[in-house]
């Protein structure tokens, strides 16, 4: 059996390579120096553990000893986990992208021995099909252009890294920043980001855009955010609708809970099968805040349920969350979760021919022959065909379901990919908290609190901050921006539900290190890297959401509540003037600023400063918390506390007392939750209810 240097590495991902007959070695001083040494193209291979077809090409090429001799003989062979080292991931999908106009993964792409990018693309078939070339001609063209055209090769990769820099300033233009905020940003503004966010939205299948369809989680809370502002109803019933339609489609594992990536087909049924962990943390945040308004127990249902498969499937003994389930299993995408319906049959005896009917599973199956569980008529009227009440039929699918995930549990299971990320555990953090906050659930909070404390300690980095990658007791590669602005967004939500002002305090030591060591100074945007790490060609400014959400963006709302919990006016400054140099993007292309738009949103209708003081302090926050109120910022403790403004000079009284407050300024205070919605309902300017 072969090996090869991945051997060493910890990455799921890098450990299913370290067998290929392909000399891989790990991205580091070694191999790019190797490069360089030897006047040698590199070849990056990106790719991550859940990837589908990253294992397609490995079995196809990787694991060819014909095509690794050729890889071996012409080029430095580098593999990369994209999950472990996103910055570089993000760097070459760039040049890969304006090259060939699409990216995806598996990445391949090949560099410069000084690591500037030339050429590349994404999945390579064995022989010519679906009309791309097969991986050797790639890989003998490349050689070949390497050694007589090296001049060209040169000059294209100076030229794409140039290319690399000056994109970096995308959706960013020049503002006046000396305009005071109700100016700057107006309900027009948020009429536009609405309309334009409309124009796209499935009003039939829900979500947004043709297939393939992703959850696009920040669209549907800018939506719930529009409709709880302007009482918009058709916002409300596209954002239900998205949800709706997800949570009864294949995308949502029916027997176990927890969401698949994505969808390839408009209707949520066809999906590519892996799990991950950001986006169930996304979307239990998103379908916590729907709850929060809409109270349908349906999304409270599917809440529980999701993070139970975290929990289950996705949580170490550690309280640490790992990053993804396989799409594959046996060597096939989706095996381990589709059914014949012979299969059911089989399992289910007397009570198939309700399951199968309630799921859609046919003889001929709904997809490739086979079926995927999904719901197309909603309980209450599917109950009603079959005149049975919705609570009979509850138990009816309930039982059935068990006796058929016990079935299913005897297959062979997905890998996990049990990694732990810093960034992505502080997503699910900030899930729990809001699940809580919804629900009530004292096991969320708890849970959140046991995450945080672990992830605090396991990924510590000293002076140098914080790691953004752990597994088997030890944290390496120095964690990136997201990772960052993700942690300080979850502290400052843990301390919204415990009142437990140490996670301020380390919010805000950790807002000062990123504005250290990420900040550009210039622009007051924040570089994806920290200015200490020096094994990348470009340091890049994600401006943009992915599948997950723009650091910078979730940056802009984490000074915008430091700043008035620590009243830092400066923050503020920078929050606004971030803000207002994409303001012409979000309004435009909401769909790919909706996080931003959430911030946009909060600085249009203005702040909320909540703070309860008193013996019922507990008691009255969770009750607040269980209402959708986004541009509140809440504290709130037993006593005054001279160090955050927001309980400076509030002394404790007779009865718990609740202040409404704007720029430090307060009402009179009142003694229970239903006064304080009644003080937001008259707050809020009339101008901006029209």
């Amino acid at each position: 059996m072969h090996t090869n240097r991945l051997l060493n590495e910890s990455s799921p991902y890098l450990l299913q390579h370290a067998h290929n007959p392909v000399d891989w070695y790990p991205w580091g001083e070694e191999a790019l120096n190797k490069a360089k040494h030897e006047d040698k193209p590199i070849l990056v291979s990106i790719g991550y553990a859940a990837c589908h077809w990253c294992h397609v090409m490995e079995r196809e090429s990787f694991e060819n000893e014909e095509v690794a001799a050729i890889m071996n003989q012409h080029f430095i062979n580098i593999k990369i986990d994209r999950e472990e080292r996103p910055d570089i991931d993000h760097i070459y999908m760039d040049a890969v992208q304006a090259m060939t106009g699409s990216g995806g993964w598996p990445l391949n792409v090949f560099l410069t021995p000084d690591g500037k990018p030339f050429y590349g693309g994404t999945y390579f078939p064995p022989v010519k099909a679906f009309n791309r070339p097969s991986w050797t001609e790639i890989l003998n063209g490349v050689a070949q252009a390497f050694s007589e055209r090296r001049n060209e090769i040169d000059a294209q990769a100076d030229n794409l890294t140039e290319h690399l820099q000056n994109s970096n300033s995308f959706g960013q233009t020049a503002v006046k920043v000396d305009i005071p905020k109700d100016e700057l940003f107006t309900a027009q503004h948020l009429k536009m980001v609405y309309d334009n966010l409309m124009k796209t939205a499935d009003t039939v299948e829900g979500g947004f855009g043709k297939a393939p369809k992703f959850p696009q989680t920040f669209s549907i809370t800018v939506l719930l955010r529009y409709y709880h502002f302007f009482k918009e109803e058709k916002a409300l019933q596209q954002a239900c609708l998205s949800l709706d339609k997800m949570i009864y489609g294949g995308i949502y594992d029916q027997l176990a809970g927890g969401f698949a990536r994505y969808s390839t087909d408009n209707e949520w049924l066809a999906l590519h099968f892996e799990k991950m962990l950001y986006d169930n943390a996304l979307l239990i945040t998103v379908l916590s805040e729907a709850y929060q308004i809409t109270k349908n127990p349906e999304y409270e249902r599917v809440i529980h349920e999701t993070i139970d498969f975290v929990m289950r499937e996705l949580m170490n003994e550690e309280y640490l969350f790992l990053s993804a389930l396989d799409a594959d299993s046996e060597g096939e995408e989706g095996r381990f979760y589709v059914w014949s319906r012979q299969e059911v049959e089989s399992v289910l005896q007397e009570d198939a021919s309700l399951f199968c009917s309630y799921y859609d599973i046919t003889e001929h199956g709904n997809w490739e022959n086979k079926n995927i569980l999904r719901i197309r008529t909603i309980p209450k009227e599917f109950a009603q065909l079959y005149g049975l009440t919705e609570e009979e039929l509850k138990i009816k699918i309930s039982k059935a379901s068990v006796k058929l995930l016990s079935e299913r549990n005897k297959r062979i299971k997905p890998q996990t990919d049990d990694k732990v990320l810093l960034g992505w555990n502080a997503l699910m953090n900030t899930a729990l908290s809001k699940a809580f906050s919804a629900t009530g659930i004292e096991e969320y909070r708890e849970l959140a609190k046991l995450n945080m404390d672990a992830v605090l300690k396991k990924f510590d980095a000293g002076n140098e901050g914080l790691n953004h990658t752990y597994k088997n007791g030890n944290a390496k590669y120095p964690a990136f921006l997201d990772d960052y602005a993700y942690i300080i967004q979850a502290l400052i939500q843990l301390q919204e539900i415990t009142s437990d002002v140490s996670w301020l305090w380390k919010a805000k030591e950790l807002t000062e290190f990123v504005k250290i060591n990420f900040e550009e100074e210039s622009t007051g945007y924040f570089f994806f890297t920290s200015r200490n790490q020096k094994d990348v060609i470009v340091r890049k400014k994600e401006i943009y959401d992915g599948a997950t959400p723009s650091g910078n963006a979730v940056m802009v709302a984490n000074l915008i509540q430091l700043s008035v919990l620590f009243d830092k006016p400066d923050w503020m400054g920078q929050a606004v003037k971030n803000l207002s140099s994409v303001l012409q993007a979000i309004t435009r292309y909401p769909g790919s600023f909706g996080v931003w738009a959430a911030s946009l949103f909060n600085l249009t209708m203005g702040i909320n400063e909540v703070a309860i003081i008193g013996g019922d302090h507990d008691k009255l926050r969770d009750e607040f918390k269980l209402s959708f109120q986004p541009n509140s910022i809440l504290q709130s403790a037993i006593d005054e506390n001279p160090e955050f403004p927001l309980l400076r000079g509030k002394k404790k009284a007779g009865k718990t007392q609740v202040f409404l407050c704007k720029n430090y300024s307060c009402n009179q205070p009142v003694t229970s939750v239903n006064s304080l919605f009644d003080l937001l309902v008259k707050s809020q300017a009339p101008e901006h209810n029209n």
